[in-house]
């Protein structure tokens, strides 16, 4: 699952860095994500010899727990085999953090989806997208702001590296691709 919001205002803000892995990984794949079901997008694939389904919830990122219960309930598949990429504010922009579990840590998309599937036990590739520039910067502005020229630079080469990892955890688990992953980057 990558986590974003629909719409082409939101294509390039920092909230949308699920959305834009989750693109780079359906062309790494050659899968089109463009079934209407599940309150989203999705597509479906096979990569080594498992079978994939990449999902865009188009609900907005506060509902997006409704769209991953669906598609994880039609399919019959447990939280632990649900990969969702999404923003983190807490680091740097080009930093990737792989986790099997944990909290929402804030991320209200993230909250979501805990809320919906009952579990917090589902790995995640989290895209760095900076911190706010000041305490008092309103977050909501914060993650639909979009990056500057320079940041835009290091983000594409995180978001490459974040399908890459979301692939690195469907074939060789969350643990291998932490070890890959979350050291690379800025």
């Amino acid at each position: 699952m990558g986590l974003g919001n629909p719409g082409p205002e939101y294509a390039k803000t920092r909230h949308n860095c699920g959305f834009r892995a989750l693109d780079i990984l359906a062309r790494k794949l050659g899968c089109k994500v463009d079934r209407g079901k599940f309150e989203g997008l999705y597509g479906q694939t096979t990569y080594d010899g498992h079978k994939l389904y990449l999902l865009k919830p188009l609900t907005y990122m506060n509902l997006s727990g409704r769209s991953v219960l669906q598609l994880s309930a039609y399919f019959n598949i447990p939280p632990q085999r649900i990969v969702v990429i999404f923003d983190d504010i807490s680091l740097n922009i080009g930093r990737l953090r792989i986790r099997g579990s944990g909290s929402a840590g804030g991320h209200n998309g993230i909250k979501s989806i805990i809320s919906q599937l009952g579990s917090q036990d589902f790995p995640r590739v989290k895209v760095g997208v900076g911190a706010k520039p000041n305490p008092d910067f309103d977050l909501a502005d914060w993650v639909l702001s979009a990056f500057s020229a320079s940041e835009e630079k290091a983000l594409q080469e995180a978001l490459e590296r974040a399908a890459d990892a979301a692939l690195c955890i469907v074939s060789h688990g969350t643990m291998e691709a932490a070890n890959r992953f979350n050291a690379a980057g800025k």
